[in-house]
Parts: C-alpha cells; structure tokens; sequence
C-alpha cells in the first residue's frame, strides 16, 4: 500500500524547534524529488523546501536559514528541521514525493504545526 505519513508536529513557543518526518511505504524514494509543503488557513499551499533526487535542496525565502530538508533514501525518508519558528510558521505541513518521467506525485495527509505562546 502506497503511504506518506508525517509525525513531529505539535505546538511549540516562539523561536523553538521542531522535526517533521515523513515515512514512505508503497514505492521507494530514490528517484523521487521529495518537498514539504504548507498551508495556512485562509492560504494556498506552498512549497517550503525540496531535495532532488541527486541531493541538490532549495528553500522558501521565508525559511532559509532556519529550516533544512533531508532525505534517507535507506530508510525511505525525509526529514524537515525548523529552527528559530514563528507564528507565521503555523500551517498545517505535507510531505511530497514528485516524479517527472513517468508522472507521479504523492502526498502525505498532513501534520498540523503551531507557534504561539
């Protein structure tokens, strides 16, 4: 059975930290882009940091500097560290594994992140 699912999310004060997780079954990730996305209410989803399969990354301005992405292509894996978090960080959080040739794209059912104190 093909599954994508996000752990790590919570409530945590201003300027704390937090890890997301997303655990892949069904398919394996290697040839596979892997993204967190977010979404805020009220907002679109938006792309918050991606890895290529070859291991190259980009950010949202809005977390450079304080969010990394990883992935475990051995344990079928990614990874997501927030630092310094904000409440404009709060967003529900979803994990994605992208495909081009042939076309797939798989997301997980999202985890919840709050920042407020």
């Amino acid at each position: 059975q093909l599954q994508l699912v996000e752990s790590g999310g919570g409530l945590v004060q201003p300027g704390g930290s937090l890890t997301l997780s997303c655990a892949v079954s069904g398919f394996t990730l290697d040839y596979y882009a892997v993204g967190w996305f977010r979404q805020a209410p009220g907002k679109e989803r938006e792309l918050v940091a991606r890895i290529t399969s070859g291991g190259s990354t980009n950010y949202a301005d809005a977390v450079k500097g304080r969010f990394t992405i990883s992935r475990d292509n051995a344990k079928n894996t990614m990874s997501l560290q927030m630092n310094s978090l904000q409440p404009e960080d709060t967003a529900v959080y979803y994990c994605n594994a992208a495909q081009l040739i042939p076309r797939r794209d798989y997301w997980g059912q999202g985890t919840q992140v709050t920042v407020s104190s």
